[in-house]
């Protein structure tokens, strides 16, 4: 599998927004996955960059997730922005890595991105809880690259 296109279905993309939909109503964090064929470049700084393409620096919390997945290089980084990384448990990113990891590991991409989207939600709500003053600040939607 190399093709962006090949990596989740329609309708497989259409339950992760739902996914990040759900995860954000109790939250004023955002959360946002983008997928691309390769990264070109090392994950890690393909997700910075990312990152400030897709404007997720921008949040009033500083409080934005990225899941960024690189199909040919079969890896995926999660960046969370200041605010976020400031009030999270040391070992957060890790074991919300693990829990991606192990169902990519078994081929199910779809259920590894929501697992993954529903635990950042889980902190972020924690953290960040939804204040009737609260908008959605980015798109829900997938990118690709």
């Amino acid at each position: 599998m190399s093709k962006v296109e090949d990596f989740l279905s329609t309708a497989e993309e259409q339950e992760i927004v739902e996914a990040i939909r759900l995860a954000e109503l109790n939250t004023s964090g955002e959360i946002r996955v983008h997928i691309e064929k390769t990264s070109k470049e090392d994950a890690t700084n393909r997700a910075l960059e990312l990152f400030h393409i897709l404007k997720m620096d921008n949040t009033k919390l500083q409080n934005g997730v990225l899941i960024y997945v690189a199909i040919a290089e079969k890896t995926f980084v999660i960046y969370g922005d200041e605010g976020i990384n400031k009030v999270v448990e040391n070992d957060f990113w890790d074991s919300t890595k693990d829990v991606i990891q192990s169902h990519f590991k078994q081929g199910n991409f779809k259920q590894g991105l929501i697992d993954g989207v529903f635990k950042c939600g889980e902190q972020l709500k924690h953290y960040f809880p939804y204040t009737n003053s609260d908008i959605n600040e980015l798109t829900n939607d997938i990118s690709k690259g």
